[in-house]
């Protein structure tokens, strides 16, 4: 025989279970206790993570020019190209752009090399007399004592750091060394990825897609394509962005008269596709020859960078981006700042593009949550509505 409360605990124990935001508490705190679990055993992953650095730096090579070249193929493909052919013909193309820029480029490089190795003992007298200069200068008498010893601080700083780098010569050398067997192992790889990657990245998604449950495959395939569509405005925009700013550079810098303005030109450009860092890294070398040549080109220099930052921050980047991203320029200091803190230049390099993803996944489980918790029918009949007076 039944109780009277029987009845009232059956409908709260059915009421607890079919309440979404229950539900979606009890998600939330599982998906934060399998972390949980996975930090007490990440000993076991160490493989994965050794395995995953090694591949890190072809991967990235071969999926930025993955993006690149894969619009090339598909218009080849669509005029009635075999896609391998295609592949082929661009690869063929690819190779001789790049030749012919190691011919044209590396021979002005070499030379503006040179000739700053030649100037080298000039720029450092140049900086002596002005530094005596500036200690004579009348003007500054009561400043003397703090720059002097500035300038004895300064100078033994130096010391200091070239015998730590004397010292520590033979580690940077192996480290170099072995830096530049990662890289050139990765060059070799990059191209035979990068083959395969044009060729069956799409059947690779089909085949991944095959293996999910029926009810996931819409939605792993809508996740994937918006992952797709992020990295490729990413890294497209990215590129696009360093030619102009490359290009602006060289123009300005050879406008004003700066030594090797090719040369810090075209760093410059490469170096924009790290962004925010990428620009001050760029502009450390140059003043210093900016301060070497001169108050004058100093000025210059600094007035250069200021022009170039403001062309590219309201005109370029915009422009060229525009609302592929979607992102805000606060959050995109935001992640650089954590990344970069959490995960040196991998983090400031791969942050963005992370985020993006991360950001398409959290749309579709939002989407998900919003269909089946009734918690947003008004808003939906307000857009369904604004949708139909349109």
């Amino acid at each position: 025989m039944k109780t009277p409360e029987q009845p009232s605990k059956t409908w709260f124990f059915k009421w607890f279970l079919n309440n979404q935001a229950v539900v979606t508490l009890l998600v939330t705190l599982l998906f934060f206790l399998n972390i949980l679990v996975f930090t007490k055993i990440s000993g076991l992953f160490k493989p994965l993570l050794y395995f995953g650095a090694a591949i890190m730096l072809p991967l990235v090579i071969s999926t930025i020019f993955y993006y690149l070249l894969e619009p090339l193929v598909s218009w080849l493909e669509k005029k009635g190209m075999n896609r391998t052919l295609a592949i082929a013909l661009v690869f063929i193309g690819l190779v001789l752009v790049i030749l012919v820029g190691i011919a044209s480029f590396l021979p002005m490089a070499e030379s503006q090399v040179m000739s700053f190795i030649r100037n080298l003992p000039s720029y450092i007298r140049s900086v002596e007399r002005q530094s005596t200069h500036l200690l004579q200068d009348e003007r500054l008498a009561n400043l003397r004592p703090q720059l002097e010893d500035l300038v004895d601080s300064f100078s033994q700083k130096a010391l200091g750091y070239a015998e730590t780098f004397s010292r520590g010569a033979v580690n940077w050398i192996g480290s170099f060394t072995s830096a530049l067997a990662r890289v050139i192992v990765a060059l070799i790889i990059s191209p035979f990825i990068l083959f395969y990657l044009l060729r069956d990245a799409k059947s690779m998604k089909e085949g991944f897609v095959k293996y999910l449950p029926v009810r996931s495959r819409a939605s792993v395939s809508r996740i994937l394509s918006g992952i797709n569509e992020q990295f490729s405005g990413y890294v497209q925009g990215q590129v696009t962005v360093a030619i102009v700013v490359g290009i602006m550079f060289s123009i300005m810098f050879t406008l004003i008269g700066l030594p090797y303005a090719v040369t810090f030109g075209v760093m410059a450009g490469v170096l924009n596709m790290i962004p925010y860092l990428g620009s001050f890294l760029a502009m450390v070398p140059v003043v210093i020859l900016g301060a070497v040549a001169g108050p004058v080109m100093l000025i210059k220099v600094l007035a250069v960078f200021a022009i170039e930052q403001t062309i590219e921050g309201r005109f370029v980047t915009p422009l060229v981006l525009g609302s592929k991203l979607s992102i805000h320029p606060i959050t995109i200091m935001f992640i650089l700042l954590t990344a970069g803190s959490m995960f040196g230049v991998w983090g400031v390099f791969l942050g963005i593009p992370v985020y993006s993803a991360i950001k398409v996944v959290v749309k579709e489980i939002f989407d998900w949550y919003r269909k089946v918790s009734g918690l947003y029918e008004e808003d939906e009949k307000e857009e369904n509505h604004e949708a139909l007076s349109q």
